[in-house]
């Protein structure tokens, strides 16, 4: 079984608590079994697969595969051309440049709803939304990537995986993938 989720902010991508106070993916009434294929930290919302298939779950997150994910970012300020340009080659992050990515600003705000709580808004910083498609997954790679050109991220929304969009699919609710949607998740 393959399922899309769309995790809200706030949302911790596991299903026991730890001691948290945080919401798990526990009170989402997922199938038994079911586990997630990666992570979104607690602050990031977006589309999140989970699966009770192994071989599937270790398919997806093998780098050799190089999966691409989209993710859509609310950066501060507004990144020059030479800030794309560094994202896009790789930047250094814990002493290893991140692999080549696709990095562009999008013309106009993404169609999201608000989140809940709002981003903060500052009247004297502009932001701006960028379009980030990665092949790997280090720890909080886009926020720490956008921070070290200078852009420290705001919102940070995952939108696709491999061609599997997040579409339409409400925060907080989820679905079983078809055998279309399958392919769709493992396409590079």
């Amino acid at each position: 079984m393959l399922i899309a989720f769309h995790k809200p902010f706030g949302v911790l991508t596991r299903f026991g608590a730890g001691g948290s106070p945080r919401p798990t993916l526990a009170g989402f009434g997922f199938p038994p079994g079911v586990y997630p294929i990666g992570r979104l930290d607690a602050e990031s919302e977006g589309l999140l697969l989970l699966s009770d298939e192994p071989a599937l779950t270790a398919r997806l997150l093998d780098p050799a595969k190089r999966h691409p994910r989209t993710y859509w970012a609310q950066v501060e300020g507004v990144p020059d051309a030479a800030a794309l340009a560094r994202l896009a080659a790789g930047v250094r992050l814990d002493g290893r440049i991140t692999l080549p990515c696709r990095a562009r600003r999008l013309a106009s705000p993404p169609p999201l709803p608000p989140r809940d709580p709002p981003i903060r808004v500052r009247k004297s910083v502009p932001d701006t939304w960028l379009e980030l498609v990665l092949v790997e997954g280090r720890n909080r790679q886009v926020r720490r990537m956008t921070a070290a050109v200078g852009h420290p991220t705001l919102r940070l929304v995952r939108v696709r995986i491999g061609r599997l969009a997040l579409g339409d699919l409400a925060a907080g609710a989820w679905r079983a993938l078809d055998a279309a949607d399958r392919e769709r998740a493992l396409a590079r």
